[in-house]
């Protein structure tokens, strides 16, 4: 049987964030990461848009605020040391009607609040200036949000766990813990597991491993499904880099974008917002009967479902009508046609629910006694924060499990 001090399920890049920190404080520890998959990265952090966030959305004074602009410092660093590109491109947030303008000063005086640099309100002339092709009767410029692969960087994570005497164990799926006296044993598809002490990192998973070592029932994680169209190659002059929407109340989900990809130029334009019937499930029709039974049970979907159903309806429309999606992008960019608009990639978002139906809207971590951590809801900007959040991890982990050098 392997036996480790510590173990962390998900190779996920907090998962990898936590253990490279870890390691590089505790050089002498044993520590192992274990994922399902045959390679790190494979869902949520392999589907994201790429975007090297700011901390404009969040509330002043959250986990997310401090810990996006903290992460978005110290991930364009790192990235310099390790030789992967970023591109620091600029984002605009554009205001489409004039009642739109008191939520976009409340976002201007939010990303102030937190400590984000370099914002600028800014007019029609100056956002043509920007995007050519984009209109709006106001725009909040944040020249510092920027795009990274983010798969990149995760590998590079991985990289330092090794080199720093950490195992990264793929096809390691967990089954099963036992808490025994003094040790935990990790039951996993490969193999039954030793540690003194887990942190849980398991994103789409991290409600369903908590269960699994007795931890609170509640957050439960939603999956909720987010389509790509992307620009045709010869029409990705209609969007140089980043076009946001101004955040609409009425809707839980941050609504459709255009995002520049850094690897290849391309250009992602959504993602719409609708339940995803299988956890894992990236194409429309991909089902797993118990993920999705146990999303429509949960009481706390159900009062979500029913107080946003118009929202919601709307979203499925959009989801299998092009013609509707096409409509949310031209508020925007009017030159858009039907033409423009190419198939693209889809994400899956675990999205932590209260039984209240309120959508957990900061970062929740849960310790339990001195044995387990758990990560129970991380979702954007978790991988911008990524660095960050390993550091405050790292913090819980050595004080609940009184880690000494």
């Amino acid at each position: 049987m392997r036996s480790y001090d510590i173990v962390v399920i998900g190779a996920g890049i907090l998962g990898l964030a936590v253990s490279r920190e870890l390691l590089r404080r505790y050089p002498r520890l044993r520590l192992a990461v274990l994922d399902k998959e045959p390679s790190v990265g494979q869902h949520q952090t392999g589907h994201n848009s790429g975007v090297l966030h700011s901390g404009i959305y969040y509330a002043p004074g959250s986990l997310k605020a401090r810990l996006c602009v903290e992460g978005q410092r110290e991930l364009y660093a790192y990235c310099e040391t390790k030789g992967i590109p970023t591109d620091r491109c600029g984002k605009v947030i554009v205001a489409s009607s004039e009642d739109e303008l008191p939520r976009l000063e409340n976002l201007l005086q939010r990303g102030l609040s937190n400590g984000v640099e370099g914002l600028e309100m800014i007019g029609p002339e100056r956002l043509r200036e920007l995007e050519p092709h984009c209109i709006g009767v106001k725009a909040l410029f944040s020249p510092n949000t920027g795009i990274v692969d983010f798969s990149r960087v995760t590998r590079a994570y991985a990289d330092d766990v090794v080199t720093s005497g950490g195992e990264v164990l793929p096809g390691y799926g967990v089954k099963q813990i036992s808490d025994r006296p003094g040790r935990v044993i990790v039951h996993t598809t490969a193999g039954d597991v030793e540690t003194q002490h887990v942190v849980a990192c398991a994103g789409l998973h991290a409600d369903r491993v908590a269960r699994l070592t007795g931890g609170p029932r509640d957050p439960r994680i939603v999956p909720f499904r987010g389509d790509y169209w992307v620009l045709r190659p010869d029409r990705r002059d209609l969007a140089r880099n980043l076009i946001y929407p101004v955040p609409d109340p009425s809707f839980p989900f941050l609504g459709v974008h255009f995002t520049r990809r850094i690897d290849d130029g391309s250009v992602w334009l959504g993602p719409n917002a609708v339940l995803a019937f299988s956890r894992e499930g990236y194409r429309r029709l991909d089902v797993r009967p118990r993920d999705l039974a146990e999303a429509l049970a949960y009481r706390g979907f159900q009062r979500l479902a029913t107080k946003f159903w118009q929202t919601g309806m709307q979203e499925m429309v959009r989801d299998f009508s092009k013609e509707a999606f096409l409509g949310s992008l031209q508020v925007y960019v009017p030159e858009l046609t039907l033409a423009d608009l190419l198939p693209g990639p889809s994400g899956v978002r675990a999205q932590a629910l209260g039984p209240d139906g309120s959508l957990v809207d900061d970062f929740v971590f849960n310790t339990q006694g001195n044995r387990i951590v758990h990560v129970r809801n991380a979702p954007s900007p978790g991988a911008t924060s990524s660095l960050a959040i390993g550091r405050m991890i790292a913090d819980t982990a050595s004080q609940a499990f009184g880690l000494s050098t």
